[in-house]
């Protein structure tokens, strides 16, 4: 009877080994949104307003932006360079027209498009922001989300006022940082 039930274990198992990622990456979203105060339905949205934004402005101005698009609880943040003011504006107009948006925060810039040099010491100092957040400790990190966008650091989240103060203070004399900009949602 043992050696049975060891073989249904084994042949059950193989059977699932195609879905252990999807299990995984299923687990991993449940942490991350347990974590997050936004509602399940609002992450949802978040994830299909970021892809629908994407996809659209990829197929209207594949080589005339650098466009990053970042939605928390409906409100847009998009990031990035562009040619002309006429496409900052038709931008903000084509993520507007999704579904579920809420509110937009165009911060794009007219100018070239950045080097991977400048995007990458974006990426640093994003990185180095959410590493100070974490060993701070005065408000939980993973209640706020740090976009990067040539040396302006985005802060977005759904916080209480002291926490929106303890974090922007924290950003402002992290290396790099050239401007800080809140786009909070407050709970007080």
């Amino acid at each position: 009877m043992r050696i049975i039930c060891l073989l249904l274990v084994v042949l059950v198992s193989a059977s699932l080994q195609g879905c252990f990622p999807v299990i995984a990456a299923g687990v991993g979203t449940g942490v991350l949104m347990s974590q997050d105060r936004r509602t399940g339905g609002a992450y949802i949205e978040d994830e299909a307003i970021e892809t629908k934004a994407f996809d659209r402005i990829g197929k209207r101005f594949k080589n005339d932006a650098h466009v990053n698009i970042t939605s928390f609880n409906r409100n847009i943040l998009i990031s990035g360079e562009v040619q002309s003011d006429a496409i900052k504006t038709e931008i903000g107009k084509l993520v507007a027209s999704i579904e579920n948006v809420r509110n937009i925060n165009n911060e794009l810039v007219v100018s070239g498009t950045s080097s991977l040099t400048s995007r990458g010491s974006d990426s640093l100092v994003t990185s180095n922001v959410k590493l100070r957040f974490m060993n701070e400790k005065r408000f939980n990190a993973e209640h706020i989300k740090v976009v990067t966008e040539n040396g302006t650091v985005f802060l977005m989240g759904i916080v209480k006022r002291a926490e929106a103060d303890a974090a922007t203070e924290v950003t402002r004399t992290t290396s790099g940082v050239q401007r800080v900009v809140r786009l909070f949602e407050y709970l007080d």
